[in-house]
């Protein structure tokens, strides 16, 4: 029997104009016994406000697994050293054209930016404080990742300048213009393990879905693993079973069965 579902957003249970399923919400009203989890990359305060009456049903995996949220709760996170942050800012402060946000269990913190990248701050962080030294924020919340916006699409080629951090932290490129720097223990796996011990619940009784390798962790945790159709191949390998495309309504095309 399947006791918890795991998804993440973007490739997967969005389609590719960013919608949600029409009827998502309805079957997340109608299947109490089934716990449902967020898995993704964005910030817990964006993601809550993406799913208006369900939110207060839903577990949240956020920041690509540094922390997991459940009723406003913080059931679980995985926090970066002050000293390491101090060396990420010092790196990513020699570098033209980088800005860096600093991800906390609070709020995300960055110091004010041209108008174009804070714009772009903003869409994907919707609590976020502009303090005059990002100092402040290791004083005033708990750092679990920090998200740099490369001007230009240069991520692929800036990424390399972070490689002295390993292997305490992990940076990968998670877009043409954002690299992300956590832990190296950070995984939407090591989070859903959280959820597994925390409820009891066995991996054979979970069902995951993911089209990314941020998500391969996440589908090993799972004995339901669903790669979608638009997946990387490296993802279509490894999950147990594929499924529709994400703008083919992949995830509910499994979820309706259950």
């Amino acid at each position: 029997m399947i006791k918890l579902i795991a998804t993440d957003m973007d490739g997967t249970l969005l389609n590719s104009r960013k919608e949600l399923p029409a009827d998502f919400e309805a079957w997340v009203i109608s299947h109490p016994g089934i716990k449902t989890a967020i898995a993704s990359g964005r910030q817990y305060y964006t993601l809550y406000d993406n799913f208006g009456p369900v939110r207060d049903s839903l577990l949240y995996i956020a920041e690509n697994g540094a922390l997991v949220f459940e009723r406003g709760e913080v059931l679980y996170r995985n926090v970066m050293t002050a000293s390491d942050a101090l060396e990420c800012l010092r790196t990513a402060a020699a570098m033209p054209g980088v800005s860096p946000i600093l991800c906390g269990v609070r709020s995300a913190w960055m110091i004010h930016a041209p108008e174009n990248v804070e714009r772009e701050a903003r869409m994907y962080y919707h609590r976020l404080r502009f303090p005059e030294a990002l100092e402040t924020a290791l004083e005033e919340d708990e750092i679990v990742k920090i998200a740099l916006y490369i001007e230009g699409f240069r991520a692929a080629e800036t990424v390399s300048a972070f490689r002295t951090l390993e292997p305490r932290l992990q940076p990968v490129v998670s877009g043409p213009d954002w690299i992300d720097i956590a832990n190296a223990s950070v995984s939407k796996g090591a989070a859903l393990r959280s959820i597994q011990a925390r409820y009891g619940i066995a991996p054979e009784e979970c069902m995951g879905f993911g089209d990314y390798m941020n998500d391969y962790a996440l589908l090993q945790a799972c004995g339901e693993s669903y790669a979608m159709a638009n997946a990387c191949a490296e993802i279509r390998a490894s999950a147990k079973h594929v499924t529709a495309s994400n703008d083919d309504d992949g995830v509910m095309k499994i979820l309706r069965t259950l």
